[in-house]
């Protein structure tokens, strides 16, 4: 039976979620502020991380939570005045980083990540956005020679555990792998799975395009207009209201905003993140993870993308790039960057869940109101994986995957 449906937010996990229920028969109309991948999909990495079986925990170390508490390093920033509103999920993130409680997360997790790169291919095909694709991993490297045998002994066990395609990489096998990386590095992963997107919002958008040409519908309106109207939902477009019988809510960071005047109370919170695109003399062929200094260099279209770790502060509060000015210091030592390209840097959000899985699936309290998003750090890699997973449960269909690990009935 085709159903009526208006989709919340164009980001990658937006885009995919109306394209697989339009591919599916139904009667889409994807609503959004903005040019669908404009926002947060628009400034990550551009990793499709199939590596990425393991979300990011909570440190349990109490010498790494003081180092963030002190400020000491450049992986973590906070703004003290949002710490009284961010400790409840925090500290929920805390208790769920736990050994045994973390275990079932990354079977949680790893289950959805395995499916990443089958299904972003089919997409990249029907795009015609194969020239945005490199399929040649990406590097995480280290600076000391102790960080790295931990994190190379690491990776050994969870390559193997979930069959990932990995290489360790010492000093000269880093020069050997891509020349265009210097300076002192001790030695580095290479994850040879995932795929890099040379522009992560313009892939969005190729998917958006396809999207439209299979007859999908776009419109420029507010999500925060959504109400209920009779048995199905109404929101406020700049092409006058849209009603439909569900409304699925692919907000990321926003999403907060949005589904809490309906009476839920997820864990949820951001990390912000800030970008720059640099001119270099030579580009890399492989993105580059400054673990020890908290940033990752990755080749674009615009130019060297130096992207920062997590800043804990209020969505909106005023941009205070420290990390990316610290970022950008030891950034020169391990390759010839020139000047910015940017006149000011990028600041987005990442929408993250306490339990680091995303929320996908029905509203426990609103018939025909539907939810996709929470997905952290892993929004552009996990976009059409849950797209296909929601489309499934809102068929009623067996989902290819066990959906009782992202049901938003876990929260009660």
């Amino acid at each position: 039976m085709t159903k009526d449906i208006v989709v919340l937010g164009a980001g990658m996990v937006g885009v995919c979620t109306a394209l697989a229920l339009l591919q599916r028969g139904h009667a889409v109309v994807l609503v959004d502020r903005r040019e669908p991948g404009r926002e947060t999909s628009y400034g990550n990495a551009g990793i499709i991380q199939r590596e990425a079986v393991q979300p990011y925990a909570f440190p349990r170390e109490w010498a790494a939570v003081l180092r963030v508490v002190a400020r000491q390093g450049n992986d973590v920033h906070y703004h003290p005045g949002a710490l009284a509103s961010l400790l409840p999920p925090l500290a929920r993130y805390w208790r769920e980083s736990a050994p045994d409680r973390y275990a079932g997360t990354i079977a949680a997790y790893s289950a959805l990540i395995r499916h990443c790169l089958t299904e972003h291919e089919r997409l990249i095909a029907l795009a015609g956005a194969e020239d945005l694709v490199r399929k040649s991993g990406w590097l995480q490297g280290y600076r000391s020679a102790a960080a790295f045998d931990d994190a190379a002994r690491a990776a050994t066990e969870v390559g193997q555990q979930h069959g990932l395609d990995y290489r360790i990489l010492d000093r000269a096998g880093i020069t050997a792998t891509d020349p265009a990386w210097c300076g002192p590095l001790a030695g580095a992963i290479h994850w040879r799975d995932p795929w890099t997107i040379a522009d992560p919002g313009e892939l969005v958008s190729r998917y958006a395009t396809l999207y439209s040409q299979a007859g999908g519908i776009v419109r420029r309106g507010d999500a925060m207009t959504l109400r209920q109207a009779g048995s199905g939902w109404t929101v406020t477009t700049d092409e006058g209201p849209v009603n439909a019988a569900h409304a699925v809510v692919t907000l990321g960071p926003w999403a907060s905003a949005l589904i809490r005047p309906l009476g839920y109370r997820f864990p949820l919170f951001v990390k912000r993140g800030y970008h720059r695109h640099y001119a270099v003399e030579s580009m890399p062929s492989l993105p580059l993870l400054d673990v020890e200094n908290g940033f990752l260099l990755a080749p674009m279209k615009r130019g060297l993308r130096l992207t920062t770790g997590a800043e804990f502060a209020h969505h909106d509060a005023a941009p205070t790039p420290v990390q990316l000015r610290n970022a950008e210091r030891h950034a020169r030592e391990l390759v010839r960057m020139g000047a910015p390209v940017e006149d000011t840097p990028w600041l987005g959000a990442r929408p993250c869940v306490a339990d680091m899985r995303p929320i996908v699936g029905q509203a426990p309290r609103h018939p025909g109101l539907w939810f996709n998003f929470g997905h952290g750090h892993q929004g552009f890699t996990l976009g059409p994986v849950t797209a296909r997973l929601l489309a499934e449960l809102m068929d009623g269909e067996q989902p290819w995957v066990d959906a009782s690990p992202y049901d938003p009935v876990r929260f009660g």
